[in-house]
């Protein structure tokens, strides 16, 4: 299922696929007890969170899927799947009543993985038991705060889609600047992995092209659903872990979410950036796995 030069040391885990909206998702299922749930953002896959799974597995059941055309999921085009926010939370929303069933579970959210799972946490807030979300959102940029540039830059038709899916230029950065404590080759080479080939970079664009910039983007009345019922999970408890060098989703998002969760558990990290729980594995994972204890 995954390719025979990738570092599988680097994620021993067995692989799963479940039917998902008529689609094959990717998943891997390690452990048993209470489950949680890691969802990534973009441009990663579930070997973002290859560290903390094993950690987790010695006492929940620790499930990490890919998205729909991210990671070793299918990867349809455009006509075959809409490459949206609200699929996606719906996707979510399948997945886990397919995998995991109708109890509680503990979310684990990281980048557009926090939208993602936090649309689904609000309309079931009655399945969640803890959640921990990691430089993300629920809600529009804080306080009238812009899109950076090269954002903007990444999601224009023609010139962005020719680097994100030809130059790989998304993978690339995240995989080298979005890290403070420098990746290793081969943990590279894993989150390149799956995207190979211009075809499998399209979730990649796509993600960058669902970020709403103005009211008349399909995405941006499903973020403000989610940050308006945001209040419904104010009893459960949750911890924000936050890398604060991160270019996007800065301390400015992290202060609104404390501002939505005033009771939450803070973790920031003054030296880290966007793939916060690479940076700082020793420390972070340890704190993550005993909150959800």
């Amino acid at each position: 299922m995954l390719p025979d030069e990738f570092p599988s040391e680097l994620y021993p885990f067995t692989s799963h696929k479940a039917a998902v909206g008529g689609l094959s998702m990717h998943y891997v299922d390690e452990g048993e007890g209470s489950p949680v749930v890691l969802v990534h953002g973009n441009p990663t896959w579930s070997f973002y969170f290859r560290n903390l799974i094993g950690p987790l597995a010695t006492t929940h059941r620790a499930v990490a899927m890919d998205h729909i055309g991210m990671g070793f999921s299918d990867h349809p085009s455009r006509d075959e799947y809409p490459f949206s926010l609200e699929r996606r939370v719906a996707d979510l929303g399948e997945f886990i009543d397919t995998v995991i069933g109708d109890g509680p579970v503990d979310l684990v959210m990281h980048d557009w993985g926090g939208a993602i799972g936090l649309g689904w946490a609000v309309a079931n807030p009655d399945r969640i038991r803890k959640l921990v979300v990691m430089n993300s959102a629920g809600f529009h940029p804080p306080d009238g705060k812009k899109i950076p540039a090269a954002l903007l830059a990444a999601r224009s038709a023609g010139a962005g889609e020719t680097v994100v899916r030809g130059a790989n230029a998304f993978v690339e950065g995240a995989v080298r600047i979005a890290v403070t404590r420098p990746l290793s080759r081969e943990e590279r080479r894993g989150y390149r992995a799956p995207y190979f080939s211009w075809k499998r970079r399209l979730g990649v664009y796509e993600f960058v092209k669902d970020i709403p910039i103005n009211d008349e983007h399909r995405t941006y009345h499903v973020i403000q659903q989610i940050s308006d019922r945001l209040d419904l999970l104010g009893d459960k408890p949750v911890m924000l872990a936050w890398g604060t060098k991160d270019f996007v989703f800065n301390a400015d998002y992290l202060d609104e979410f404390v501002r939505r969760f005033p009771n939450a558990e803070v973790v920031q990290y003054g030296a880290a950036n966007h793939l916060v729980l690479d940076d700082e594995r020793v420390d972070l994972i340890p704190r993550i796995a005993s909150f959800l204890t």
